[in-house]
């Protein structure tokens, strides 16, 4: 069962949910003197023997004791008294099994008919399993769930209030465990129905019946969620309750908490596993209710709120109602503008005190200088006319008197004590509403949600009323919490985004007739971009201003920069900058982490590569600085900014030394390494020089915190992946970073250090391959980075067996070698790697083995190791071995491996020695180990089918005629038909077509008299006629031109069958209900044309009829033009599209090719003529040497 720790209902004046927090812990506790937690204050042990004595007292008493009523109140009173909070008191030893057996027995001892004493022990009950966090056993939890049904039932209203706290206790994240006392509570009038209904007068009982809904709907991870027939039941209440209006003569207060439980039960039901809205408006409703709670409370907003959002492209804009008098405070006047701007100046002298209480964690969070610096944001909004309309009407300024006239406010202390709890309860209920849409956002399929955008972020500059969105919260609301929910919620619709937004483009010339969609969404990205810089100059909250910085890298992940005009990003990178030095480490981190953005959007990009060439002009003070910039500066002490924090990196130095405290001037500078490649190498390796004189005194050098160091090694491998060309003249100061951190004792920097050593070989692959185009001159030297990177402490990452992450990467790494690189390896080194690598593949750890196979199938493949027939055979074995693992990674990487050792074996075919060194038996192994994994998941079914083509090919005749392989030759055969003709993956049915006709190659297969080749003919007719998926066809197809003679077809009948389903396939070429595999209608054409005419190279004369008969009609014309077309095609006519090639690389001249065209026509027509003699036919003219060379 789980523990009552935060969704328990309290009374008045108290948070209603873990959300929303508590102004004191309970409301059994008595008068005395309190500590700081609200509680008397004592020890630990104290609580532990006063619970223990009260227990045993408490056991000891019996039913039909004479003094039993006062017993039990002296004893609940005394365990009420006490402060179990394990908050204060973590130490305290109170097990939970001797809880549960107080509470037992004390509610055997409670007659219902007492009823003072049954609100004792409902509050005993809350104050005990609230405070301890007691797991209930299921014993337990269906006593008091069965007691407090029934003390429902049966005793007075006045009780109810503690008996339904506690209830929701006791139901906490135990909803599905109370199945059998569900329809009591839930069902047809249930109580709880009763007492949540709108038409509930007492809002206390109203309120903790939501709560305790709540409480049941709520699921603590891993649990099972609730029935849906009782979580749709709860769903509806608390719906309904939000959309219902407040009550006339209800205190505001009292309304607030009902909406608040209301919120907190939406949200567990719609986190509570998989929700699904029921069609219509339900969404939408929820969306509507959820936008309008949003602002609840909210200074200055009188809206006349639309019942249903809609999904539309165009946005709802929500229309200014008549002005309506404002809600408390009502004895405050708007001030007009004259005095609006003395209080203005006036609050200017208050900056600082206002932005330390705007950062503090209650909620009261903006003074004077809040509104002064948001008066002047809204003067710098009112060009584009939001500022403006928002001081127009009455109370449409979301900043009210109460921050404005905070110096001589007109309230008593009492009446503004009212006032700053009213303002804290409508925190908490825009606080609730925006938890609840993040989990709707997060419930909700992305694409459904899209249609919903306009109602939450504008997608038009802003202009005339003010719009109500996300943006105007993170903005304007008072509340940092509320602003962070804002900024979550934000940050949560633009995670995955990226398919959605990717649409937006403006580069084009706008269109005056009407907004293109695309058009729209580049408009919403611009206004994004424009709010979050204005939130991020506003803010002073570190935990808020970190969750603005986290939003801009969400939105930078996903929006289509190359498809947006220039200028977006170069005002933010400058005005991240300053926060670099922030005091808060997670704003630090968070910095880093945009940055990482910056540099992996769709990099290359031209803008960031400007901007990473940019000179550094006076380090990281460069760029916007910020209104809190004083509090940022902590770097810099007296002015004056320290060189080592911007050391300068000067290009291609040994990895081995580094002198980080040499200054540079300016002009020195241009020609530097990027200031953000710098900057991350320095809080890698650079100690802090804020050290405190504790840090200093413990005599080692301090670094940045663990999150900084590694955020900046992620962007370094960012700017490697994105941008090498910019780094590589720092390659060897990149190593000499990833081979410092291998040799720290930090597992996660070692993992960060290896990661980055990675990309670092992967950037020198890209370099070299050939349609890079880069020149010699300006390629990395390959032999010199590795040997002193595998001389270092890689090696040390690689048998480091106690962190496996660490051998994966490492694994990784190595197999990041370029084949010429590695070549240029020592011998010794070679071996080292290859014998670390073999040895890694019986690593217990699945992603060390995974890591490790996948390298040696890469390093099957280099020149040097190809021919080498030891290391295939020792590679082969211990792939073969990784295909019985149990693990699905390991196997899929196995056979990936496999794959690529017989595309060697295929490359060493033309060698007789190889072939003849290379052990029968182990060919025979490989064999039917790639027919097992051909039966595995797809995955590994898709390279094993892969392997078994290749290995088909290999065999050589001597091989396939011994017993030994026959049976497993024909499995392996049969394994591939089964595969072409299953319902796999398209990959894997690719891959086996291919399979097929890579087998067909080999002429010492028995195409013509073995029992498997009708069934392998005749998959793949059946595939070339039938499958939806165009590849697939054009692979079959292919597969069915490879044989080289007619013998390979069999008898006239199959001939005739490979005919008739290339034929028809050909007509049915463009015939698709998939738009997506229309573009390989002519590449299908093509290859379905070149097998035709191969078959009618090699046909022979028992095959004229039939030919002469497909030829015939209407359908005999239409082969006729397509083969006609295609030949045109090949001319440079109609069709001539990428792949439509002569696979046997012949080219003709124009004349040849007329002659070509000529020969098939005569083709064509000659089963008209059956008096011409076999010579003189199709057989006589293909064969003759004078147009040999056209066929």
């Amino acid at each position: 069962m789980a523990a009552q720790t935060g969704l328990s209902a309290p009374a008045v004046g108290r948070g209603v949910l873990p959300a929303f927090p508590s102004s004191s812990p309970s409301e059994a506790a008595p008068p005395g003197p309190m500590g700081a937690d609200g509680w008397q204050l004592g020890s630990s042990s104290d609580a532990e023997k006063q619970f223990s004595r009260c227990a045993a007292k408490l056991r000891g008493l019996r039913p039909d004791c004479g003094q039993l009523r006062p017993e039990l109140n002296l004893l609940f009173d005394q365990l009420l008294s006490e402060n179990y909070n394990k908050t204060f008191y973590p130490n305290i030893n109170i097990r939970a099994e001797d809880v549960c057996s107080l509470l037992k027995h004390a509610s055997g001892l409670v007659p219902l008919s007492q009823e003072h004493l049954v609100v004792k022990l409902c509050q005993l009950i809350h104050h005990l399993l609230n405070q301890l966090k007691v797991i209930m056993d299921e014993q337990t939890l269906d006593v008091l769930v069965n007691y407090t049904a029934r003390a429902l039932k049966m005793c007075s209203t006045w009780t109810h209030s503690d008996v339904l706290l506690a209830l929701s206790t006791v139901v906490y994240g135990n909803g599905l465990q109370c199945h059998q006392h569900l329809s009591d509570l839930l069902g047809e009038d249930g109580m709880l129905l009763v007492y949540s209904a709108s038409s509930q007068e007492n809002m206390e009982l109203r309120r903790v019946a939501l709560t305790c809904m709540a409480n049941i709907c709520f699921r603590i991870p891993g649990q099972q969620p609730l029935d849906d027939q009782y979580r749709s039941v709860c769903f509806t209440v608390f719906l309904k309750t939000l959309q219902s209006p407040k009550p006339p003569n209800t205190d505001e207060l009292f309304y607030c908490m009902v909406i608040q439980a209301a919120l907190k039960g939406l949200q567990c039901c719609l986190s509570g596993g998989k929700w699904k809205f029921s069609g219509g408006e339900e969404l939408g409703s929820v969306l509507a209710s959820l936008k309008r709670l949003m602002f609840h409370g909210a200074p200055g907003v009188s809206v006349e709120w639309p019942a249903v959002l809609y999904p539309a492209p165009l946005p709802q804009y929500e229309g200014l109602s008549v002005p309506k008098p404002a809600e408390p405070p009502k004895s405050s006047d708007p001030p007009k503008d004259g005095s609006n701007k003395k209080k203005k100046s006036r609050g200017k002298g208050k900056k600082t005190s206002a932005e330390e209480s705007r950062g503090n964690d209650g909620e009261e969070d903006d003074k004077e200088a809040v509104s002064a610096t948001l008066q002047k944001r809204g003067g710098r909004e009112g060009g584009r006319g939001e500022g403006e309309s928002l001081c127009k009407s009455s109370a449409t300024s979301l900043y009210p008197s109460w921050i404005r006239n905070s110096s001589d406010s007109e309230f008593s202390d009492s009446e503004g004590n009212a006032q700053s709890k009213l303002r804290l309860y409508h925190g908490r209920v825009r606080q609730g509403a925006l938890h609840c849409l993040l989990a709707v956002v997060k419930g909700v399929e992305k694409r459904t949600l899209y249609g919903y955008w306009s109602s939450f972020i504008p997608d038009s500059p802003v202009g005339g009323p003010p719009p109500l969105n996300l943006l105007t919260i993170i903005l304007k609301d008072p509340s940092p919490k509320v602003r962070a929910s804002a900024l979550q919620v934000l940050s949560a619709m633009l995670d995955g985004s990226r398919q959605f937004l990717a649409v937006a483009e403006d580069t084009a010339s706008p269109r005056t007739s009407y907004t293109p969609f695309s058009f729209s969404l580049a408009t919403a990205v611009r206004e994004l971009h424009r709010a979050l810089s204005l939130a991020l100059l506003a803010e002073t909250a570190p935990q808020t201003l970190t969750q603005v910085i986290k939003c801009l890298a969400y939105m930078v992940a996903n929006a289509p920069y190359h498809r947006l005009r220039p200028g977006l990003l170069s005002p933010l990178w400058k005005q991240m900058r300053p926060y670099v030095r922030h005091r808060d480490v997670n704003v630090r981190v968070s910095v880093l982490t945009l940055y990482g953005a910056l540099v992996t959007t769709q990099a290359p990009l031209p803008e960031v590569r400007l901007l990473l060439q940019q000179p550094d002009s006076g380090g990281c003070s460069t760029g916007s600085f910020t209104p809190q910039d004083s509090a940022l500066s902590w770097r810099q002490r007296d002015g004056v900014s320290s060189p080592s924090r911007t050391p300068t990196i000067q290009p291609q130095r040994s990895l081995h030394t580094h002198s980080p405290h040499v200054l540079h001037t300016p002009g020195e500078e241009d020609s530097l390494a990027p200031w953000l490649l710098r900057l991350c190498v320095s809080l890698v390796t650079q100690p802090r020089e804020d050290q405190s004189d504790s840090e200093g005194a413990s005599g080692g050098a301090v670094f940045e915190p663990s999150p900084v160091r590694l955020e900046a090694l992620q962007v370094l491998s960012h700017l490697v992946r994105g941008y090498f060309s910019l780094t590589q003249e720092c390659l060897c100061e990149i190593g000499q970073v990833s081979a410092r951190c291998l040799g720290e004792t930090d597992p996660s920097i070692q993992l960060h250090g290896a990661k980055l050593l990675e990309e670092l070989g992967t950037g020198i692959i890209q370099q070299y391959r050939a349609e890079n185009n880069v020149p010699e001159s300006s390629r990395v030297p390959m032999s010199q980075f590795w040997t002193e990177v595998l001389s270092g402490p890689l090696n040390g990452a690689l048998q480091n067996e106690q962190h496996p992450m660490l051998q994966t990467s490492a694994c990784d790494t190595l197999s990041s070698i370029l084949p010429q690189a590695f070549a240029q390896l020592p011998d010794k080194t070679q071996l080292m790697c290859i014998t670390v690598l073999l040895g890694l593949t019986y690593s217990e750890n699945y992603l060390v083995k995974t890591a490790a196979v996948r390298a040696l199938g890469v390093y099957i493949l280099f020149p040097c190791l190809r021919e080498d027939v030891m290391f295939v055979a020792d590679t082969a074995n211990t792939v073969l071995a990784a295909l019985d693992d149990r693990s699905p990674n390991v196997r899929a990487k196995a056979a990936w491996s496999l794959g690529n050792l017989t595309d060697t074996l295929i490359v060493n075919i033309v060698g007789v020695d190889f072939q003849e060194e290379l052990s029968d038996m182990l060919l025979l192994k490989m064999l039917q180990a790639a027919t097992r994994a051909s039966a595995d998941k797809d995955r590994v079914k898709s390279n094993a089918v892969r392997a078994l083509g290749n290995l088909l090919h290999f065999l050589r005749q001597s091989q396939l005629t011994r017993s030994a392989f026959q049976h497993p030759l024909e499995d392996a055969v049969r394994a591939l038909v089964k595969t072409v003709q299953s319902e796999a993956t398209m990959k894997v049915r690719w891959n086996a077509c291919y399979a097929l006709g890579n087998a067909f190659k080999n002429p010492a297969l028995p195409l013509d008299s073995a029992l498997w080749s009708h069934d392998a003919f005749s998959a793949l007719c059946h595939v070339v006629t039938s499958c939806k998926n165009f590849k697939v066809r054009i692979k079959s197809a292919a597969a069915l031109a490879v044989p080289s003679h007619r013998g390979c077809y069999g008898d006239t009948k199959r001939f005739s069958c490979v005919w008739h389903s290339l034929a028809t396939a050909l007509e049915n070429s463009e015939d698709t209900n998939d738009f997506l595999e229309y573009r390989y209608s002519a590449s299908l054409r093509h290859t379905l044309s070149q097998a035709l005419l191969h078959l009618l190279s090699v046909s022979e004369p028992q095959d004229m009829p039939a030919l002469g008969a497909s030829l015939a009609g209407e359908e005999g014309r239409g082969i006729k033009e397509h083969l006609v077309r295609y030949l045109r095609a090949e001319e440079g006519g109609e069709e001539g599209t990428e792949g439509e090639k002569d696979t046997r690389g012949d080219s003709f001249n124009p004349q040849q090719r007329i002659r070509r065209l000529h020969i098939h026509i005569f083709m064509f027509d000659v089963h008209t003529q059956p008096s011409l003699p076999a010579t003189s036919g199709v057989r006589g003219v293909l064969r003759s040497n004078k147009y040999n060379i056209f066929f």
